[in-house]
């Protein structure tokens, strides 16, 4: 069974927020690699797409069975994004966060 993985609005806006705040900081930086930015939207897109084939593979994000989280490695933190398994063919990811960041809820 594969599911369709689908952006909420504010999913999209958390991956633009987050490519800005990585390329902010390499610009900032002496040696700073402006490729990171990039490569970290690439690993939170690769990983996204394994949800088309494992979601229920991820951790449970609450009491819901259906709601989860995606951890997703890059650097010396990385990402999670929060979703839902909305049906039989569909994963909505509600939102994407940096593991330093406040929680979802």
């Amino acid at each position: 069974m594969s599911f369709r993985v689908r952006l909420t609005p504010q999913a999209a806006q958390d991956l633009e927020r987050l490519f800005d705040f990585v390329l902010e900081r390499e610009l900032q930086s002496a040696s700073g690699d402006l490729r990171l930015a990039e490569q970290a939207l690439q690993a939170i897109r690769d990983c996204l797409r394994t949800l088309e084939l494992t979601p229920f593979s991820c951790r449970k994000a609450g009491d819901s069975p259906f709601l989860r989280e995606l951890v997703i490695p890059f650097g010396r933190a990385g990402y999670v994004a929060l979703f839902e398994i909305a049906d039989g063919s569909e994963i909505v990811v509600a939102a994407v966060r940096h593991q330093r960041e406040d929680d979802f809820f």
